[in-house]
């Protein structure tokens, strides 16, 4: 038998418990410092989702409320009201949804899904909940039909059916439209499923059924019986009526529109194939792609519209998807840049009995929302308010920032707006429903994503909005080539060769970074002025490498490999270039070496207020080797340098200077402390394929999507793999890959009694290490003076690659990062000496064995606190022994200083500073894919965000302040508005008929009138929602005495057009009996023949 031993079990349970954070012995003074962040001051929850509705497949609108709703193919739905009220939920299922239909200023909306069953959603409250849902058993649903002010369903099946459910109650009526009684013998065969149901706008007794193989069925509900069967030989994809409720149209299979007069269904009244060539002889047109969907408005002072999306001719191939608007004798195709999902026209009236005035056409596309002005010559789109377009090119990086200074946002807006395009509709947004949220935040936030063509968007998300503020080009620097063929030899990428992976900003200082996967990296500098740049300045890089093998004591046995670049890493082993590399392309053995893989242009480059270049920075080829992906980048204003690392080791360039400071291995950063033991081999040995981010111990079952390197996500293509992408991943690379840094004035080395300029070094096997600069201290000095470097060697060493490095001052608070405020680098020089003051800081002083500051580091399975300079480990938390973390950042919130870690199994904590307490854990995600795990990032004041889809933001909270005044901050969708008028239908019309014909339809589908449905075919499941949301409660504004004032002007309207109607009727009949006197007193003597 097996022998344990109970001390090593207990103490493996200890080391592996979340909750304990192991103080180390001998440092108890440090107990001093006081913590106020507790377990309270944490809650995690989602706030807002941003972007475009990810796989779109259905769209409603409510024209009182204006309010649009999108459903997805994931189960999503979206709801839009004017630019800053939006609201996302979540059908539990995930099915898609197949069809919208608002309760029209009822402040709740239906849907159906893929999986057959209907959900009714409660709007009046901030949050909106199912109320009820019905699953359908035996039958699919096709298509849903809710008339205007009614509150019975329309449900059309796939078998051909027609069941009718009562919205209040969410219950089937036991009136039930079968299809074969609704076709009788005028098809031998079945009709196919229902692909329309509407009632006549005249009469809404007569129910208009239209199956897809081309029979359309004119139903009378009260004597349930077909008044009238049209019959077609091409399938039907959609149906609309004329507001008279004389004509209908369909649109059909073959690209042809067929018109219908009621009374007539022998024959069409009119067939066009609006796309179609018209063929010789009088013969029929070529038929053409199916017109799958029509819409027909008319309107009072001119011609009707007949609006239409598909059905071009089968010789328009790689032709874009089209919206055809046909008013009178002129005929608009407007062209898309995505496929058609859906469109609905927006008319001025909701009633369908009276004149549509259509003044607009929203047009859901797969990959956008387009709002097209019908009024305005030429057919205009309106200017999008909502920010849909963070996809336009394919996320690849992103980074947030909470409580930015105040300026930052009002100067890249102002450079910003002169970017907007020209020629949008100047009429205001057509979806203006809802009102703001009363509560906001109120720091500044700034979110900048890195895009896959290059570019860089910078976004204000204050106040729980999103909009865009300035886009940057960063592809403008280089030569672009016009064909694949042309393309340069160099390239390491197939596709996007200017795609963004790594995003360096200083706020204050406004500098930025970008590093792209060519192993380029470009400084930009903020400017409000306009400057022509003659020559862009250019640096090449040569890191060079001998690969070797690492043993590491904490890898327990796995190995890794470093780089050892073989050139000198003085500042002269690399000097700038004023023009394109001229190296020569190879080395004698004919291998690529010292080429870049972009090819820098020469030409002048305009640069527009705003980022422009201030450094090009590239690696090159060495011997036939691409250069490595960089890995790491950060950038600082205070120094003016930019530092960069990857799989060979790291370098430092001086962007004041335009000269490279220091090019050296890992190893060498090392010294002579280096812990690892380094067996050499041969530079040219195979490389081993990488297995990305997954966990040494998840072993050959873990999560394929889990494994893969966030660089080569091929799910949602944001960039193609680079040729050597084995080294993009970090856990399981067999080099030592430089992560992280953080530039500050510290204590590096242990003899150190005042604080200088450093840059701490995270590396992939868990190692802290520490360079020491010397700035010149005047700027006259530091344009002149070249920035001195010395080596520290290894300050603190962890579990896991490190991921974040931080400082705190002696009572525990976080020290600014240090930087430069922001001036104009395009003044002349006398005003820029006068606004360029570096921010004063006080460094601390060290006494004689007394430590005065605390580094942070938290790596993916570890996180310490260590004292300076002593580098005494005071405090040390494992965060997890079974998955390993993704993104981790030191944060403030309002009551503190903690560090917020994202885990792999989806789990987010945060831990409390200095003492490492556990204070959150939450399985937030059950399974995280590579798009999340690229693009996660915390930031202060409790918030946090990352891509949810390829093309929405997910924005989370993990602040319980936040969470609190979530309510007040969340804008409300439905507001108090009264219903129109309906239409007049005119004396002679009430008097003799010929208007709208009501239907009072709880006589037909009601329990006593239709019976009970059959138990097995529908199941209902009471909603979440609860009695709030069934008494229809409302958040905010509007709450009862709203409702009750609302309800009783109502009352008090329909009391009034009663009383008007009664009134009418009596002067009506006292008319009638008059006339019918005087006939009566003109004909009484007369003889039948005198007539």
């Amino acid at each position: 038998m097996k022998k344990f031993n109970i001390r090593k079990v207990l103490d493996g349970l200890t080391a592996s418990s979340s909750s304990a954070a192991s103080p180390q012995t001998g440092n108890r003074e440090n107990d001093m410092i006081q913590e106020t962040l507790q377990s309270e001051h944490f809650q995690l929850c989602k706030t807002l989702r941003h972007g475009f509705p990810y796989q779109p497949s259905s769209m409603a609108f409510d024209p009182v409320q204006k309010i649009l709703a999108i459903g997805t193919q994931s189960g999503a739905l979206r709801l839009f009201g004017r630019a800053g009220v939006e609201c996302y939920c979540q059908h539990e299922s995930g099915s898609a949804v197949i069809q919208l239909e608002f309760l029209v200023n009822e402040g709740a909306l239906v849907s159906a899904l893929a999986d057959d069953s209907i959900h009714l959603w409660n709007l009046r409250q901030k949050l909106p909940a199912i109320l009820h849902s019905l699953k359908f058993n035996r039958e699919r649903i096709t298509f849903c039909h809710l008339p205007f002010q009614s509150k019975w369903l329309y449900v059309g099946t796939e078998r051909g059916n027609i069941h009718i459910v009562n919205v209040e109650s969410f219950t089937l009526s036991g009136y039930v439209i079968m299809w074969n009684k609704a076709i009788e013998l005028s098809s031998k065969t079945h009709p196919g499923p229902v692909v329309h149901i509407s009632d006549n706008p005249m009469d809404e007794g007569k129910l208009l059924i239209g199956f897809e193989c081309g029979i359309v069925v004119l139903w009378d509900l009260k004597s349930k019986k077909a008044d009238y069967r049209y019959n077609y030989d091409e399938a039907i994809h959609s149906v609309d009526w004329h507001h008279e409720g004389k004509q209908f149209v369909c649109s059909h299979s073959d690209g042809t529109l067929t018109t219908w007069n009621v009374r007539a269904p022998a024959k069409p009244a009119q067939i066009i194939t609006p796309h179609g060539k018209q063929a010789k002889d009088g013969k029929k047109p070529e038929p053409c792609k199916p017109i799958l969907k029509v819409e027909y408005k008319t309107t009072r002072a001119g011609d009707p519209f007949m609006i239409l999306s598909g059905g071009l001719s089968y010789d328009t191939v790689g032709r874009r998807a089209c919206l055809t608007v046909m008013h009178g004798k002129s005929t608009a195709v407007l062209e898309m840049d995505y496929p058609i999902v859906d469109f609905l026209t927006l008319c001025e009236t909701p009633y369908p009995n009276d004149f549509q005035e259509p003044y607009a056409v929203v047009v859901l596309l797969e990959k956008d929302l387009v709002v097209i002005d019908l009024a305005q010559t030429g057919y205009p789109i309106y200017e999008n308010p909502y920010p849909l377009s963070i996809h336009e090119s394919p996320v690849t990086c992103c980074e947030y920032f909470v409580d930015c200074p105040a300026e930052v946002i009002p100067a890249i807006y102002s450079v910003g707006s002169r970017q907007k395009r020209q020629g949008f509709s100047k009429k205001e947004w057509p979806i203006s429903g809802g009102n703001w949220g009363q509560g906001a935040l109120s720091y500044p936030e700034v979110i900048i994503t890195g895009h896959a063509d290059g570019s860089v968007k910078f976004w204000d998300a204050s106040s729980l909005m999103l909009q865009v503020l300035y886009k940057l080009k960063t592809a403008k620097v280089f030569e672009k080539p016009r064909s694949k063929e042309e393309r340069s030899s160099t390239d390491i990428v197939d596709e996007d060769p200017f795609a963004i992976q790594i995003l360096s900003w200083c706020p204050e200082s406004r500098v930025l970074c970008v590093a792209g996967v060519s192993a380029h990296i470009i400084v930009y500098r903020f400017s409000k002025q306009e400057v022509t740049t003659e020559v862009v300045q250019l640096l090449e890089v040569r890191m060079q490498c001998e690969l070797n093998e690492v043993d590491s004591p904490e890898a327990a046995g796995e190995q890794s490999a470093v780089s050892t670049p073989g050139t000198s890493s003085s500042p002269q082993s690399s000097l700038p270039q004023s023009h394109p590399s001229t190296s020569s392309n190879n080395s004698s053995d004919g291998l690529r070496d010292n080429v870049p893989c972009l090819k820098v242009r020469s030409s002048p480059l305009k640069q527009s207020p705003g980022y422009q270049v201030e450094l090009v920075i590239q690696l090159v080829w060495v011997s036939g080797e691409p250069p490595q992906p960089i890995t790491s980048l950060s950038v600082n204003s205070a120094y003016g340098l930019v530092v960069f690392g990857n799989g060979y080791g790291l370098a430092v360039v001086d962007y004041i200077q335009k000269t490279l400071l220091l090019n050296v291995s890992t190893a060498e950063l090392y010294g002579s402390s280096d812990p690892h033991y380094r067996q050499p081999r041969s530079p040219r040995k195979a490389r081993q394929p990488s297995a990305g981010f997954c966990d040494g111990n998840d072993g050959p079952g873990a999560s394929e999507e889990r494994c893969k390197s966030p660089t080569s996500d091929a799910r949602d293509n944001s960039f193609s793999r680079s040729r050597s992408s084995s080294v993009t991943s970090i856990d399981r690379e067999s080099r030592e890959v430089i992560t992280s840094f953080y530039f500050c004035d510290s204590l590096s080395k242990k003899s150190e009694m005042v604080a200088v300029p450093s840059l701490w070094i995270g590396t992939s096997q868990g190692s802290m290490l520490a360079i020491t600069l010397t700035v010149p201290s005047t700027p006259e000095q530091r344009m002149q003076q070249s920035v001195g470097i010395s080596f520290c060697g290894s300050v603190v060493s962890l579990k896991g690659g490190i991921l974040c490095m931080a400082q705190l001052d002696s009572s525990g608070t976080l020290v600014p990062h240090v930087y430069e405020p922001w001036y104009e680098p395009n003044a002349p020089e006398e005003e820029r000496e006068q606004t360029r003051k570096r921010r004063p800081t006080s460094p601390p002083s060290s006494q004689e064995n007394q430590d005065c500051q605390y580094a942070v580091v938290c790596s993916m399975k570890q996180a310490k606190v260590v004292a300076l300079p002593s580098q005494n480990c005071i405090y040390k938390h494992n965060i997890t022994e079974t998955s390993f973390v993704l993104r981790a950042d030191v944060v403030t919130v309002s009551a503190g200083l903690c560090i917020a870690c994202f885990c792999a199994n989806g789990h987010i904590m945060t831990l409390s500073l200095p003492s490492l307490r556990p204070l959150l854990d939450v399985n937030y995600l059950p399974l995280t894919d590579m798009r999340i795990a690229r693009t996660f990032c915390f930031s202060n004041q409790g918030q946090a965000l990352y891509l949810t889809s390829a093309t929405e933001i997910q924005r989370i909270t993990y602040s319980q302040e936040t969470c609190d005044n979530l309510q007040e901050m969340l804008g409300e969708l439905f507001t108090p508005v009264e219903t129109p008028e309906a239409p007049n239908r005119g004396f002679f019309k009430g008097l003799f008929g010929g208007g709208a014909q009501s239907l009072d339809r709880e006589d037909l589908f009601g329990e006593t009138a239709s019976g009970k449905a059959s138990r097995s075919l529908a199941q209902h499941i009471p909603g979440p929602g609860g009695m709030e949301g069934m008494k229809g409660a409302a958040s905010g504004v509007v709450g009862e005495l709203a409702r009750a004032r609302i309800a009783l002007d109502e009352r008090g309207q329909k009391l009034g057009e009663l009383e008007e109607r009664t009134a009418a009727m009596m002067s009506s009949a006292d008319s009638f009996s008059k006339h019918a006197h005087d006939m009566m007193l003109k004909y009484k003597d007369k003889k039948w023949y005198q007539l």
